[in-house]
């Protein structure tokens, strides 16, 4: 039997979430967000009307049945080789590694490299430390359930947060203080380009001084929601 593709991984990683979930509506929106699908490019590639994706993301229709979880599934990752396939890469890393799929909210490389004040406007950040380096060329970013993260990452499987490059921002959400994502940042050894944060008010000094130290632009994003950043930063990928 061959070894296993990253796309059969992922189906499996989908379609199980959603067969398994009590909200299976939800499971789907999410993982049609995550691969920057609109509801009415996935209808017309199923040939059903956009009406009928957003009832089963609304819990509207009952439960989607194996051969609609089969499809819709299917009918993401096609979408995805058709526009070059850059989720299906994104995920391959995170994948070898088995890091749970709830632990990254969404992961691209841009098609062309981004100024970091490009990506401060994106997420309505703040400046907190080396705003000097700003300036610097991104290639991509992964956004974080900081939470989920720290309870379940090893040390090996967090460095696979950075995808194909470290010239990368990463964004941790659900974030209280501001000091777990930069020792975990400091003790690895790897350096992103840049560092987000999102949830506190303000951020624990001792997270500013390790931005200093190391000399990672600290951002604190101030936008209303990780559903809003995650949409303004997938623009930049565009």
């Amino acid at each position: 039997m061959g070894t296993e593709s990253t796309k059969e991984k992922l189906a499996k990683i989908i379609a199980g979430e959603i067969a398994l979930s009590e909200r299976p509506g939800d499971a789907m929106k999410k993982w049609r967000e995550m691969f920057g699908v609109s509801q009415s490019q996935l209808a017309e590639h199923l040939n059903v009307s956009s009406s009928v994706i957003s009832d089963y993301e609304k819990g509207r229709r009952r439960s989607p049945g194996a051969n609609t979880i089969k499809k819709f599934v299917e009918t993401l990752i096609r979408i995805d080789e058709e526009q070059g396939g850059q989720v299906i890469r994104a995920f391959s890393k995170m994948l070898a590694s088995e890091i749970p799929t709830d632990v990254i909210l969404d992961m691209r490389e841009f098609t062309r490299p981004r100024n970091g004040r490009e990506i401060c406007d994106a997420v309505e950040g703040v400046v907190l430390a080396n705003e000097d380096l700003v300036d610097k060329s991104i290639y991509g970013y992964t956004v974080i359930d900081s939470i989920k993260a720290i309870l379940k990452l090893s040390s090996d499987e967090f460095i696979r947060l950075y995808g194909w490059t470290t010239e990368r921002a990463l964004i941790f959400t659900g974030v209280s203080h501001g000091r777990s994502p930069m020792v975990a940042i400091r003790v690895k050894g790897i350096k992103p380009s840049m560092v987000v944060l999102h949830g506190p008010q303000e951020v624990d000094n001792v997270g500013v001084t390790l931005a200093k130290l190391e000399r990672i632009p600290l951002v604190l994003s101030r936008i209303s929601s990780v559903q809003e950043m995650i949409k303004n930063l997938r623009r930049l990928g565009t």
